[in-house]
Parts: C-alpha cells; sequence; structure tokens
C-alpha cells in the first residue's frame, strides 16, 4: 500500500493553507509536512524537473492532478511575493516613479504562464476570496498591495500579526459612506483654506505650511474618532513645527485668533517678567474634542525647534497617565508621534525610543507614528539622508508594521490611519504610517527650494493639491456637486476673518500651558518663594515604621550573603549606632513620601542598585531572581516605588522622565545618570526643557536629576558632572542645582521636592565616595527636627573671632579640606558649605559672614578646575567681599588620566586654601 496515498483524498485548499503557514513560520507545521514543503520548495528552486518527480512520489501517477497541485502552491508562493515585495510596486509617491528596484512579480517567475490566468485555484481562499481564477487573484492582489497604500509586514516573526495584517487588508471592507466623504472633503477644505488664508494675511512669514501633505487632517481627524470608538480617552500628540499650526487650529481645536494675535508680534498677558513665551509653532495645546461616540481628550505637547526630541516627552507623559490614571487599561491613553521623513530617519533618538517601546519601564501600549514624508530634509535630498530604502525602515528593529501610503489619496490616508488604531488597539504595539506627499515652499516659505532642488519643484508647481483631486474624485463619482466645496471654504474663511478681526482687537498674547487640569492647585514660583523653608522634617514613629522594610529581609525567601550583610549593616546603624549612610537617608526620603501618598519613579543605568553598589532599592532572590523591593512593603503603603534600570541611553531616558513628571506632579520623578558626565548625552532635553521650559511654556516640572559627581582620580570621564554648566543655564527662578555633604540634607532635599505648592527641576551633583564615607552620616535626629539648610556652617569651629580665612566650598571637596585643618592643627579658617548652589540663599550667607567678625580672607574653593565648577558662576553671583580661588589650574579636560597627576594637582588646590601666597 502506498504510504502517501491519503494525500490524493486531501483537499487542496488544505494543502494551500498548512502551505501558507510554512511560509509565515515553518516551525509551526507538523514535522513530516514541513520535510515535505522543504523538499517541495529545493526541487523546485533547484531541479524545476524534481517537482514531478516529488509529486509522483507523493501523490502517484495522476499526471494532471500533479501539474495542478504544483501550480496551487505556485499561487500560494505568488500570493506569499504580493504580500512581502508588492509595497514595492506601488504609486504611494505622488509625483514621481519610485526610483528602486522593482521586484520581479511576474506569473512566469512562478512557474506560470499566460495559459493559467483563466485557471481557477483554490489557493484565491488565503485571500479572501471564493474559488478564483488566476487572474483575479493578481487584480486582487495588485489592488491590495499595489495602488496608492503599500504594507510592509512580512518581517514580523509573530504568525498571529502577520495573518491578522493579512486578513485585514485582503479581505472585504465595508466602503466609506458618502457621509463620511463628504466629512474628509471638509476637513481637506479645512487644512487648504487655512494654509491660503495664512499665506494671503501674513506675507513672507513663516509657518511651516502642510501644503502638500493636507490629508494628514482628514486622517488625523479619522484616526481620533477610530481610536475613541475603540476605547481611547486620552491622546498624546508629538510633533515638529511642519503642518503645526493646522494641527492646532483644525485638529486641537484652538481658536485661530489666538494664533492670529501670536503671529501679529504681540506682548504677553502672562505677569512674570521673566516669562519669554516662544514662537507660535512651539506651543503645546490641551482641549476635549466630541467624536461619534464619546468625548475624547487631546494634548499637543510643546516642543523645541531640535527635531524629535518631544518624541520621548510624549511617551513619559503617557506613561504617566496611564500609571495614575489607567493602570487597569493602559491602552485608553494613546500617544502619536509625528515624524519628518529626513529627522525620523536621521535622529538617533527616534531609535533610542523606538527601543523603549516594549521595556517595562518606558512601554506605552504602543505608539502611532505617522511620518510627514515630504522628500526632502531642509534642502537635502533623500539619497543624501539616508541610506535604507524608506525613512521608516527604523520600524523593522521592533517589528512594527509600515503603512506607506501617497498623501494625494485622502481615502487611503484615512484607511492607513483607522488600520494603525486597530493594529495598536489588538497588539500594544508600535506601528507607522508614511504619509508620502511633498512641501509646496521651501524649508519655511522665505526659502527658495529651487536653489536644490529645481526639477522636484518644477513637478510640484504643476501639481494639483490633495483638495482638488479629491473635490473632483467625489464629483465625478456624485457624492456631491461643484458648489458643495465652495460652500465649504466660503463658510471656514468666513469664520477665520472673524477670528482676525477679535485677533486685532486684543491687545496682548495668551500662552496658554500645556495639560493645566493636573496642575490646579500648583503656581508658579518666584526666586523668593524658592528660598522659603519648607517643613521637611518627619516624627520619629514614621521611621520606625518603615525601617523593618530597609533592614530586614523576607525569611522565606534567600539572598545572596553580601546582600543578607548590607541589609544587616542598614539594621546596625538604624537601631545601634544611629549614623545613617547616603543609602539610608536616600531611601528613608522615598519611604516617607511614599507614606505620605506620593509615588516615586526613578529610573536610569544601574539604579536599582546604584552604580556604586549603594542603594540596593531592588534586590533579587538567589535562586529564581525573584525581585523584592522594599519600599513597596511598607506599613502604609499609600504610593507606590516604581524604580527600573534603564536601557543604555540618556537623550531619549531623560526626556520620558521629563514628560512623566510633566503629567504627574505627585510623584517625585527622578533620572540618575550612571556618572555625572554622562547627561552630556542628553544635553539637548537640558537645554530645550529641563532649563527654560517654564521660562517659554509656563509648565512647571519636578525632574531630579542625580549626576554622580566628585574627583577621586578616576580619570576625566568620571569625575566632574560638569557642574558649570547648569550654573550657567540658571536664571531668575528656573531651576534648584544642589551640591550636599550629608545624608539628612539630602534627605530633606528631596522631600521638599514634593511639599512644595511649586515644582522646579532639581539637580544634584551627587556623591561617590561620600557614599560610604565615615563622617558623611547623619543622626536619626536630624531627619525628625531638621530641614533642608541650603548653606551650612562650620560646626567644628570653636572661637569664631579667631577665623581669619573664612573658605566657601561645596560637596565632597569640604571634607578633604576638613581633613588637612585638623591635619595642620589650623584654627583660623573656618568653611561654610554652599549645599544649594542655585539659587543663592543670600540672607543666610550674609548671617554667617556677619558671625565672623575678624575675616580678611574669603576664598572659594573647589576641586574643579578654575574654568570649571561653579567659579566662574560666583563671580557673577556670590554677594561678598572680594575672594580669592583656590582651585586647581585651567583644563581642557576635566580631569587628569594619570592619577599621580591628578593627585599632584588636587593637592595643589588644597594647599591654595591654606596658603593665600601659592
Amino acid at each position: 500500500m502506498d504510504r502517501f496515498s491519503f494525500l490524493n483524498a486531501a483537499h487542496t485548499s488544505f494543502f494551500a493553507d498548512l502551505y501558507d503557514q510554512y511560509l509565515v513560520s515553518p516551525d509551526s507545521v507538523e514535522p513530516s509536512w514541513r520535510s515535505f514543503f522543504q523538499g517541495f520548495d529545493f526541487a523546485n528552486e533547484y531541479n524545476g524537473g524534481a517537482v514531478d518527480q516529488l509529486n509522483t512520489m507523493y501523490l502517484g501517477n495522476d499526471n494532471a492532478g500533479n501539474e495542478h497541485l504544483r501550480k496551487e502552491f505556485a499561487v500560494l508562493k505568488l500570493i506569499d511575493a504580493y504580500r512581502t515585495h508588492g509595497h514595492l510596486l506601488t504609486k504611494s509617491n505622488p509625483l514621481r516613479e519610485r526610483t528602486v528596484d522593482a521586484p520581479d512579480l511576474s506569473i512566469e517567475k512562478f512557474g506560470l504562464n499566460a495559459n493559467d490566468l483563466n485557471t481557477v485555484f483554490e489557493a484565491a481562499q488565503t485571500v479572501h476570496l471564493q474559488k478564483s481564477t488566476l487572474q483575479q487573484i493578481i487584480n486582487h492582489l495588485q489592488a491590495t498591495y499595489c495602488t496608492t497604500i503599500g504594507v510592509e509586514y512580512a518581517y514580523i516573526p509573530n504568525e498571529e500579526k502577520v495573518q491578522w495584517i493579512a486578513n485585514y487588508f485582503e479581505s472585504q471592507k465595508s466602503e466609506i459612506s458618502n457621509d463620511e466623504k463628504k466629512h474628509y472633503l471638509k476637513k481637506l477644505v479645512q487644512a487648504a483654506a487655512f494654509e491660503n488664508f495664512f499665506h494671503t494675511k501674513y506675507v513672507g512669514q513663516k509657518r511651516f505650511s502642510l501644503e502638500g501633505l493636507e490629508s494628514t487632517i482628514p486622517a488625523l481627524d479619522a484616526m481620533i474618532n477610530a481610536a475613541n470608538a475603540q476605547g481611547v480617552k486620552d491622546v498624546v500628540i508629538g510633533m515638529a513645527h511642519r503642518g503645526r499650526l493646522n494641527v492646532l487650529v483644525n485638529i486641537m481645536q484652538k481658536p485661530a485668533r489666538k494664533i492670529f494675535t501670536e503671529f501679529d508680534g504681540k506682548d504677553y498677558d502672562n505677569v512674570s517678567e521673566s516669562f519669554d513665551g516662544d514662537v507660535k509653532y512651539h506651543l503645546g495645546y490641551t482641549s476635549e474634542k466630541q467624536t461619534p461616540t464619546g468625548t475624547i481628550t487631546l494634548n499637543l505637547a510643546p516642543n523645541p525647534s531640535h527635531l524629535e526630541t518631544v518624541g520621548a516627552v510624549i511617551e513619559g507623559v503617557v506613561r504617566s497617565k496611564q500609571d495614575r490614571e489607567y493602570a487597569d487599561n493602559p491602552s485608553a491613553v494613546l500617544p502619536v508621534a509625528l515624524h519628518g521623513d529626513a529627522a525620523v530617519a536621521g535622529q538617533g533618538i527616534v531609535y533610542e525610543i523606538v527601543q523603549m517601546s516594549k521595556l517595562r519601564a518606558y512601554k506605552t501600549a504602543g505608539t502611532i507614528h505617522l511620518v510627514l514624508n515630504n522628500q526632502v530634509g531642509f534642502t537635502t535630498n533623500n539619497k543624501d539622508a539616508r541610506s535604507s530604502v524608506y525613512s521608516t525602515d527604523i520600524a523593522k528593529v521592533v517589528d512594527a508594521p509600515v503603512i506607506h501610503v501617497n498623501a494625494d489619496d485622502t481615502e487611503a490616508a484615512v484607511k492607513a490611519l483607522i488600520f494603525a488604531v486597530s493594529y495598536r488597539m489588538k497588539f500594544k504595539e508600535d506601528v507607522f504610517v508614511d504619509l508620502v506627499g511633498y512641501r509646496k515652499y521651501g524649508h519655511n516659505e522665505g526659502d527658495e527650494p529651487r536653489f536644490t532642488q529645481p526639477i522636484l519643484y518644477k513637478l510640484i508647481s504643476k501639481h494639483t493639491n490633495a483638495r482638488n483631486i479629491y473635490n473632483a474624485r467625489l464629483i465625478e463619482n456624485k457624492v456631491c456637486d461643484a458648489n458643495y466645496v465652495n460652500t465649504l471654504e466660503e463658510k471656514y474663511k468666513c469664520l477665520l476673518e472673524e477670528e482676525l478681526s477679535t485677533a486685532k482687537a486684543t491687545e496682548k498674547a495668551e500662552v496658554i500651558p500645556f495639560m493645566q487640569d493636573i496642575w490646579k492647585g500648583y503656581s508658579i514660583a518666584t526666586v523668593d518663594k524658592m528660598l522659603q523653608t519648607i517643613e521637611t522634617k518627619v516624627d520619629r514613629s514614621l521611621l520606625d515604621e518603615l525601617a523593618p522594610a530597609l533592614t530586614t529581609l523576607p525569611s522565606d525567601k534567600k539572598f545572596i550573603s553580601k546582600v543578607s550583610k548590607l541589609i544587616k549593616d542598614r539594621n546596625t546603624m538604624y537601631y545601634d549606632t544611629n549614623k545613617l549612610d547616603w543609602a539610608m537617608g536616600e531611601l528613608l526620603a522615598y519611604g516617607t513620601l511614599i507614606s505620605e501618598g506620593y509615588d516615586v519613579r526613578f529610573t536610569g543605568q544601574d539604579v536599582q542598585r546604584g552604580t556604586f553598589s549603594h542603594r540596593h532599592a531592588v534586590v533579587k532572590v538567589e535562586e529564581t531572581e525573584e525581585e523584592y523591593t522594599p519600599l513597596n512593603n511598607i506599613p502604609q503603603q499609600n504610593g507606590t516605588m516604581r524604580i527600573f534600570n534603564s536601557h543604555l541611553s540618556e537623550y531619549a531616558v531623560l526626556g520620558f522622565e521629563y514628560g512623566y513628571a510633566m503629567a504627574s506632579p505627585k510623584t517625585l520623578t527622578i533620572w540618575e545618570a550612571q556618572f555625572g558626565d554622562f547627561s552630556n548625552g542628553a544635553q539637548i532635553m537640558i537645554d530645550q526643557y529641563i532649563s527654560s521650559g517654564e521660562d517659554k511654556w509656563g509648565n512647571q516640572n519636578g525632574i531630579v536629576m542625580l549626576l554622580p559627581h566628585g574627583y577621586e582620580h578616576q580619570g576625566a570621564e568620571h569625575s566632574s558632572a560638569r557642574l558649570e554648566r547648569y550654573l550657567q543655564l540658571c536664571a531668575t527662578e528656573n531651576m534648584f542645582v544642589a551640591n550636599c555633604t550629608t545624608p539628612a540634607n539630602h534627605f530633606h532635599l528631596l522631600r521638599r521636592q514634593m511639599l512644595t505648592d511649586y515644582r522646579k527641576p532639581l539637580v544634584v551633583m551627587s556623591p561617590k565616595s561620600l557614599l560610604r564615607h565615615p563622617e558623611a552620616t547623619s543622626p536619626i535626629e536630624d531627619l525628625t527636627n531638621g530641614q533642608f539648610q541650603p548653606i551650612i556652617d562650620d560646626p567644628k569651629v570653636e572661637d569664631k573671632s579667631a577665623v581669619k580665612t573664612l573658605v566657601f566650598v561645596s560637596g565632597k571637596f569640604y571634607y578633604d579640606l576638613q581633613a588637612e585643618k585638623e591635619k595642620l592643627g589650623r584654627k583660623d579658617i573656618a568653611f561654610v558649605r554652599f549645599e544649594q548652589l542655585f539659587p543663592i540663599a543670600n540672607d543666610v550667607l550674609h548671617q554667617i559672614i556677619a558671625s565672623y567678625s575678624n575675616v580678611d580672607d574669603f576664598v572659594w574653593a573647589q576641586e574643579e578646575p578654575k574654568n570649571m565648577g561653579a567659579y566662574g558662576f560666583m563671580l557673577m553671583n556670590l554677594d561678598v567681599p572680594k575672594f580669592r580661588l583656590a582651585a586647581p589650574p585651567v583644563a581642557s579636560a576635566p580631569a587628569a588620566g594619570s592619577s599621580v597627576r591628578s593627585k599632584n594637582r588636587y593637592a595643589l588646590a588644597i594647599a591654595k586654601v591654606f596658603d593665600k601666597n601659592l
């Protein structure tokens, strides 16, 4: 008996389905079938004649049946080829033919010929057709994959996702109703009329027009409606300047008069003289939108000119909202990132953000990425802007599908974004839409693009815009008549004229801060308020409640001996010696805040353990690596400790945490650099958001940056957190900069960050050697009775009248100077510690100086070179009589690589403190 005779009775659709499954995921097919298909592929690829032999071996001598079965498999391979390569044959570019090499999808390549076009194949059922002819199958595949929409998804390793996407596009979808088409036309008219109105009323002013990509507006509108219908309650959008004003008015519903007022260049009505505001195409906005199925909150985040920076911020905003409001349904908050084609391909932060999308610390249940592809970056052609075929190839890093769509086809753009919503809500992962259009003018309306793209702009000058293309299509299909669009346009222009008249009568512009509902009860603080003392002490009873969680481990879990010893040491310092080290003081700060109802979010490289193995906020069970977080096991668990090790990123991670803090004033949000100078990888976030966000946009933010800083002779890159850069950014009342010397002061500093009725960024030069310095400890009483001290007088001076030299110092350098003083037996010198370098507490400083009646020598001492550290800032801001400097000499690198040379320079700086003649 033929052991393969059962194949003769099998239905060919069974083979088709099974082979299709094999093509997607060979390992998912039963081994004997996998061997069969491997043999078939091998024979088909290397020896066409062997196919007949294989068929005969398995299926007997029915030559006609064998040949048809072979062709069924050939059709399956053709279908797979369209799914894989069809996007390369699309008409997604509205201006010109594609330049990439087109794949060969001819039927001959798959062993088929013209005589097969009218043959009926059961393989058609795999693309949601009834049994159909080859020609009908090809027509369906071309209509699905090779029109104005192209789909990239075959690289996704997850079979369920691949099949879902194939089903979505290959199945027959319901037609768009006439009412929907009229609505899309209305949004197109608004988009086009808005740009035209500005072009005539504000001639030559930069607005970064959306013309060439007008279908963005109906597509976003449809996306928001679809998202709301599928359960989204809150949308957070990040985008650069291209089309932003159009989105603000026609999506976010910002009154046009406010934008007209901004275009008129009027001063702001914001009270603070230090408020500077920002250009109109950087401002954020929050609104409520009524959709056909309910109400949805829309948030457009403010952003600087630095492209793609805002992408990290919106992810943090979304995660904050999910943690705080939608913990049981995180997909109810939707992040939408709008990119430029040159930026999404060229900016490294995009890679950092995309890599975050599946990490537990940063995932946000999927982001919709919409690339506004105008085929040129400022003046750079795409062939000089990227090596990849598409600007969206970054999507493949996380196996996200990409939809390429012609921006001239409004309905296709709408369908692409509705698909994006559906995919995101189904799989909770990222999806990309590449909307390919053009830029009608130069980078801004004052540029001459023909200098650099004369051929492209000759095509653009002759090209019909999307509004007219869609209008003509609807008229041709008798959806509306020729007067319909004119009526829509006239009505919208009248509205804009009314808004313009109102704006002209308005004396001042108003900057409305982003997401203000969250910030009720918090007001922007002046420098005087920042210098007020805040009650940060806690009852001893609260500390006693917290101590067991921090000084003992669960008895039913086994931890490595070093962890057990470390926890035992904490028990000793709390209950026996009363000398709390840095980690204990820090953890008690978090614990007390959590007990009082605040959350703590803490990320960065190695933060759970701590770069210097001091924190151990999370410990691992030895045999299972189960995580145990003591601060989530305290008696009064009124908040949550969320502490995560980040991936190896500074720029995106700090941006994420800034966004998180922006949306959660009741969460102590901390980012710690592995070493302080690594923060320079995030310099754009520091310059454009942290130091200036309040000044530009009126947004408060309480982000904390812990930057390990201190000269322990470890080389140029592990010494300085670049204190001078932060102090240079300080002005009026924009942020705090601190460099504490005791665990207790650090405790109070962190608590103050939450206990005020305002929020400011806090930059801390955090210690390294002080983490275990025997003198850098604090008694419990300093936590229960004390408060944050911005300046600390010398506690070791016995007779102030004997002091002739008063030294101002910050950070760990104090301990080295104090040790040298004791070594020399000097009584005529005192050290005043600047724990808070900005703002300077001058009232406290003057009181301390006044208590030293015989001082005639003032010194600023620092471990950093003369041209670094706080010296330059103190020259401008230290309100004391003339002072001298004790520091290493100027240098281009922060520290020497040779430990011997570094120690010699350090010793010289110390010697200068005690000898004014050096």
